[in-house]
């Protein structure tokens, strides 16, 4: 997706924000892109065009996911099937939003993401290897970085509730001190 500046708004458009369910969004994802005024598809748009209908990693151009914080713009591509963004620069709401819904934003410098961008347009395939944080094309190895908790996170496939349930033991045994030391709040 070879443009700057794509905001949520394109992303999810607001008509799609009708649901609190992650599900179902991925008809609404890009939409003014994918379809023109009379909802007739564009053919030509390259998430309607094999092999990237099927992508797990989308390409952006600078500035990606600007705009308002809306966690439906996660949601639509995490249920499209992305589940990576590789892009130089992201919005900050938007990026972590990405990695408390399971998807991988990396950012590299522009040069490589127009190396990728033209890699992938001959039909080469890209991986994103999270372990080693490294995008591979190729030949070429683009290393990345994140921060070691949001690696933990997105390796263990856990997001707030999920880290939130990784202690219940931690939570069960500070209730049960409470319920012990102040016996009046318990009943």
């Amino acid at each position: 997706l070879d443009r700057a500046n794509v905001d949520t708004d394109a992303i999810i458009p607001k008509q799609f924000l009708t649901t609190i369910k992650r599900t179902g969004l991925a008809k609404g994802l890009l939409y003014d892109l994918r379809y023109d005024a009379n909802h007739k598809k564009i053919e030509d748009f390259v998430l309607h065009r094999a092999p990237f209908d099927k992508a797990q990693i989308l390409i952006g151009g600078n500035n990606f996911g600007c705009g308002s914080s809306r966690e439906h713009a996660p949601w639509a591509l995490l249920d499209f099937g992305i589940r990576s963004i590789i892009a130089p620069s992201f919005a900050d709401i938007f990026y972590s939003n990405c990695f408390k819904n399971g998807i991988l934003p990396v950012t590299l410098p522009a040069e490589q993401v127009h190396t990728l961008m033209e890699y992938a347009k001959t039909g080469g395939t890209i991986t994103v290897d999270l372990d080693k944080q490294e995008v591979r094309a190729g030949n070429h190895q683009y290393p990345f970085t994140v921060e070691p908790f949001r690696k933990h996170c997105l390796a263990n496939g856990l997001d707030d509730i999920g880290l939130t349930l990784e202690k219940l033991a931690a939570i069960a045994a500070y209730e049960d001190k409470q319920k012990r030391l102040t016996p009046w709040l318990a009943a």
